[in-house]
């Protein structure tokens, strides 16, 4: 089948979205799919353009004027996919449901192009709450258009156990992963310390400030063990710095609480650096605060990563790929501090080894979820 995987932005080789995407195509490929990547982004001249691959699509120019006209001029697009014969378009929801984009899809589905949208985590609309206020106005366009839009597609792709979203059926997967990069974790103890590990571009719904404020409640109680956290990513300075309505910032809680030496910040780390810090921590840490995005179930890519690698882990949403693991603790869904005790005694009688984690998410490699979406789309 002739493919067109639709982005609305570019790509950095060190952004985890951006992994994440390459690795969808590679499973389509793997499938035997005829692939073509679409993507937004700026030419080494400075020019806003639209890319198939190395190739430009359609140049906007510079300046103003080729902003807007890459937000309502998808012209390219069609003409594209008519021309090249393309059967199928992926587009990854970018929250950026317009007039023009929904014409664009219209014009698709009565050319007999069939289409379905991805939406990475649903309902979004709360992780917009502190974004500033330009960034707030494009959701609500999204609001008013989205439903046209989904229209027009065949389905909703989505990771949640949502049967409809936005008045279209949805296809459910979970993330997968792509096993040729994620390499089997190797832990080499030197003394009896916990170490732990959250791998994020933190925001408010990873909630690690509550994994700070255990640690603090259990160092404050006469808690011997030595438990260290490792955030490895991007934290924003509001994130770090600043009261926010869930808590103080991350820095007053390790302040209050003396951590300085038990919380490290790595930054953002890439492949043998980031596989450096993962050999040397036992246990890792997923979202602890997808609450208060209002989201209740969802598949997080990050969840599959840690079970790839072999290592266990917590987390507080629903995901029916993990919940009964017997290598996952569930944390509970509110803004209670974390057990960090609990933490402890778990990985005191814990016996699985890294493979034996891996091999229960086989089935959660992107050429077998992908190819779901193709199967359900196409029968």
């Amino acid at each position: 089948m002739r493919i067109l995987f639709l982005v609305y932005h570019g790509f950095s080789e060190h952004s985890g979205i951006s992994k994440k995407i390459h690795y969808q195509v590679k499973g389509l490929r793997e499938n035997g799919h005829d692939v073509r990547l679409c993507f937004y982004d700026f030419a080494k001249n400075g020019h806003r353009c639209r890319f198939i691959g190395n190739d430009v699509l359609q140049d906007y120019g510079v300046g103003s004027i080729a902003a807007i006209r890459q937000r309502i001029d998808f012209n390219c697009i069609y003409d594209y996919c008519v021309r090249e014969k393309i059967e199928f378009v992926y587009a990854r929801c970018f929250q950026n449901a317009n007039p023009f984009l929904t014409s664009l899809f219209r014009k698709l589905r009565l050319s007999g192009v069939r289409s379905v949208t991805e939406i990475p985590t649903y309902p979004y609309d709360h992780e917009f709450d502190t974004f500033p206020w330009k960034v707030r106005a494009g959701l609500l366009v999204d609001k008013l258009f989205r439903n046209r839009l989904s229209r027009e597609m065949s389905a909703i792709v989505t990771f949640s156990d949502a049967e409809i979203i936005f008045g279209q059926r949805t296809i459910n997967i979970s993330n997968g992963v792509d096993f040729d990069s994620i390499p089997l974790h190797q832990f080499l103890p030197i003394d009896d310390s916990l170490h732990l590990i959250g791998v994020a571009e933190v925001h408010l719904w990873h909630a690690y400030d509550r994994l700070i404020a255990g640690l603090g409640e259990y160092f404050k109680k006469g808690g011997k063990r030595k438990v260290f956290f490792h955030i490895v990513g991007g934290v924003h300075p509001d994130e770090r710095y600043k009261a926010n309505a869930f808590h103080p910032g991350l820095q007053t809680i390790i302040d209050k609480y003396g951590l300085g030496d038990k919380i490290i910040f790595h930054g953002t780390l890439f492949g043998d650096e980031l596989t450096k810090i993962f050999n040397q921590c036992q246990f890792a840490i997923g979202s602890l605060g997808r609450h208060r995005s209002g989201i209740t179930v969802i598949k997080t890519l990050k969840n599959r990563e840690y079970a790839t690698r072999g290592l266990p882990f917590i987390y507080s949403e629903q995901d029916s790929d993990f919940d009964s693991q017997p290598y996952v603790i569930k944390a509970p869904a509110d803004e209670s501090p974390i057990d960090i005790q609990q933490i402890i005694d778990f990985m005191d009688h814990f016996q699985m080894n890294p493979d034996d984690i891996r091999k229960t998410v086989e089935n959660l490699s992107w050429k077998i979820q992908m190819q779901k979406v193709i199967d359900e789309v196409c029968k």
